[in-house]
């Protein structure tokens, strides 16, 4: 076969392992004679469309390995959603630069936008095999038990959490915490892996699967201030009313980015409300709420080991899959090993099977009593996270 140039892009929000992936894909190319020259296009397909690239045959193994375990994006990222216009101009420049394999790592917006440029390739007759590389911290995307940077960004979660719950233990009174999560809750519900004994924190979570009720958050409080004597609450950005909408868009100002999303993240706005509602309706003094916000995604040090290694092993996978040339177009899915020992495992599907659409936590996960998570969701996320800071109490 023809040897051809790859292009590889990031996309979307940064995450702790993100360039893991990044590497697991360069390395991997590095090792074919099909493959000639290697470009990471900066900040995604705004890169291609201004030809801004990076030569990634030249940076030492030593260098891509230490790139591998920074987090962020280590050729920047985007959010923009291309139109037709874009997608049309991407094919033509991967036309000129004589590019046959293309690889984008990303949510499910990104694999659509990587879905879309394959067909203009299919539409010409063009040898051209993309593929879309898993990555959220949401845990959203369809085609995966779990995606690389949920783990180390829950492992996060569950570590501020456990070191908000001994602060909460030594003050007392009410601790809000707002975690991402704009339509899925697993960052959320990763909260609960910071219990060791019976009275820690978080006494509270809500997800955004389940409609939030003000008058019952309230009620709640009370009853865990009551039980323990104070209380720390996980909460989701994405909390909604049962009109659907979520609370923290309306309080906030309204800026979207390209595909429609109203900003949350960068908000104090609903840890600052849900505080008021406490200290006026419960009566309750010592009220505190912070927003963990962008500190979850790309925080040094605390990356899961699990989902480093399968972050870089989904880069790999891409590019093997690409070589083999079973489909022009595909996603890697990492799933969930038969067995009572944890294991992943990697399959090349369908790009569709990734795009666009988004999942929400299983209703097995969620609690009857709506304010809590299940066994079987510390049993799904404990070894995607792994073992967490020892802590003792007197």
């Amino acid at each position: 076969m023809k040897k051809m140039n790859m292009v590889i892009a990031q996309s979307g929000g940064p995450s702790m392992v993100i360039n893991q992936s990044l590497v697991g894909a360069v390395l991997e190319a590095r090792k074919s004679p099909r493959i000639g020259r290697i470009l990471g296009a900066r900040h995604g397909i705004l890169g291609i469309l201004g030809n801004d690239y990076v030569d990634l045959r030249k940076p030492s193994v030593k260098k891509l390995e230490t790139i591998a375990k920074t987090p962020s994006s280590a050729l920047g990222s985007c959010r923009k959603k291309p139109n037709a216009d874009d997608c049309r101009a991407i094919f033509e420049e991967f036309r000129k630069l004589d590019v046959g394999y293309f690889f984008y790592i990303g949510g499910n917006d990104s694999a659509d936008a990587a879905r879309i440029v394959a067909e203009e390739a299919e539409k010409e007759g063009y040898p051209l095999v993309v593929y879309h590389i898993p990555k959220t911290i949401d845990n959203d995307l369809r085609s995966c038990d779990h995606t690389p940077g949920f783990g180390s960004a829950a492992r996060f979660v569950a570590s501020a959490i456990m070191g908000d719950d001994l602060d909460n233990r030594a003050l007392g009174g009410v601790k809000i915490d707002i975690i991402m999560g704009r339509d899925a809750g697993f960052l959320t519900a990763a909260s609960a892996l910071a219990r060791v004994r019976e009275d820690d924190g978080p006494h509270l979570i809500y997800l955004p699967e389940v409609p939030f009720s003000e008058e019952k958050f309230v009620k709640d409080v009370q009853a865990a201030m009551k039980k323990y004597g104070r209380c720390v609450c996980a909460i989701s950005e994405g909390i909604r009313g049962k009109d659907g909408v979520a609370i923290g868009a309306k309080l906030g100002s309204g800026e979207k980015d390209s595909h429609g999303n109203v900003q949350m993240s960068g908000t104090g706005a609903l840890g600052d409300a849900l505080a008021r509602v406490i200290k006026e309706k419960a009566q309750i003094k010592r009220v505190r709420a912070d927003t963990f916000g962008y500190l979850q995604r790309s925080f040094p040090g605390v990356a899961s080991e699990t989902d480093q290694a399968e972050a870089f092993a989904a880069g790999q996978s891409a590019v093997m899959a690409a070589l083999k040339g079973e489909r022009s177009k595909g996603t890697i899915a990492i799933l969930r090993a038969k067995g009572k020992k944890y294991q992943a495992a990697f399959a090349a599907r369908p790009i569709a099977d990734a795009a666009k659409y988004t999942r929400s936590v299983p209703s097995e996960f969620i609690a009857k009593n709506g304010h809590d998570v299940t066994p079987a969701f510390i049993e799904y996320a404990r070894p995607l996270v792994g073992k967490l800071p020892e802590t003792a109490t007197l």
